[in-house]
């Protein structure tokens, strides 16, 4: 495939990144803090977060950027904004476990147009974008054929958090009908619907910066991407990321989906 520079860019950015928690990680030399949230932050979220947007910026000055621990800076001309998740996954860093990334997606006039997921202790790299299709490792990768929700494997996020947003029904109703069921969480069970080895993904209470590299893998895998409100936004806090032949039957269980998923049968 051929690389954009802003592709090019945010690959040698997302891996320096990586490497950069992959230190703090296995040295466990963290100090941990809380956000008004309650979330975890540590000193290399915050490390990651600036050297990232430091080269952004050397790169391309007058764009915009949006990040989890230093908020929003605005464009300086045009429609362009970064959009940076330093470590995905702090809990799991912070208590030694592998799965955690740094995200990094390109936003172009409202529309996802690149997006990276690096893990590095996972040894994993998810690219994408657009009309350019989706990779792992240099492979390219396609989402699932499976087109029976009976016999689906399902993914999702932090289980307490589907209780707290009010989609414990919804969420119990589409276990009973798929045949399998795991909550990785964080970048992992999306990656799983990307490369083909699951089928779909739910995760809700989440942030515009947790979603906006998903959103162009799902699409570039050949993957469905919605928010549950019946459209595509980053900015709604959830997502339902699918192989795309499931659709008509989440519409039993998800029936605010209907405007979105209507638009990919």
């Amino acid at each position: 495939m051929s690389y954009s520079n802003e592709l090019s860019l945010a690959l040698d950015i997302c891996q320096k990144a990586g490497d950069l928690a992959l230190n703090y990680w296995q040295s466990q030399d963290l100090k941990i803090d809380r956000k008004a949230d309650n979330s975890e932050v540590t000193q290399a979220d915050k490390e990651c977060e600036r050297m990232i947007r430091e080269k952004i910026l050397k790169a391309y000055p007058y764009d915009g950027i949006l990040g989890e621990e230093e908020g929003e800076s605005a464009a300086k001309s045009g429609q362009r904004r970064w959009i940076i998740d330093p470590i995905d996954g702090t809990f799991n860093f912070a208590a030694g476990l592998p799965v955690f990334a740094t995200l990094l997606a390109l936003e172009d006039n409202g529309e996802i147009v690149m997006g990276v997921v690096n893990a590095p202790a996972m040894k994993e790299i998810f690219w994408a974008q657009k009309d350019g299709g989706a990779f792992k490792n240099g492979q390219r990768i396609h989402v699932s054929q499976c087109t029976e929700l009976s016999k689906a494997f399902l993914v999702a996020g932090t289980l307490n958090r589907i209780i707290d947003m009010g989609y414990w029904q919804a969420f119990t109703d589409l276990v009973a009908k798929t045949y399998r069921q795991r909550a990785p969480g964080d970048y992992l069970g999306f990656g799983l619907v990307f490369e083909g080895k699951a089928d779909l993904v739910l995760e809700v209470g989440v942030k515009a910066w947790d979603l906006a590299p998903m959103k162009i893998l799902a699409q570039e895998s050949g993957g469905f991407y919605s928010d549950l409100s019946g459209g595509d936004s980053i900015y709604t806090g959830n997502c339902l990321i699918t192989n795309g032949f499931l659709n008509n039957e989440l519409l039993t269980i998800f029936p605010g989906l209907k405007t979105s998923l209507s638009a990919s049968i």
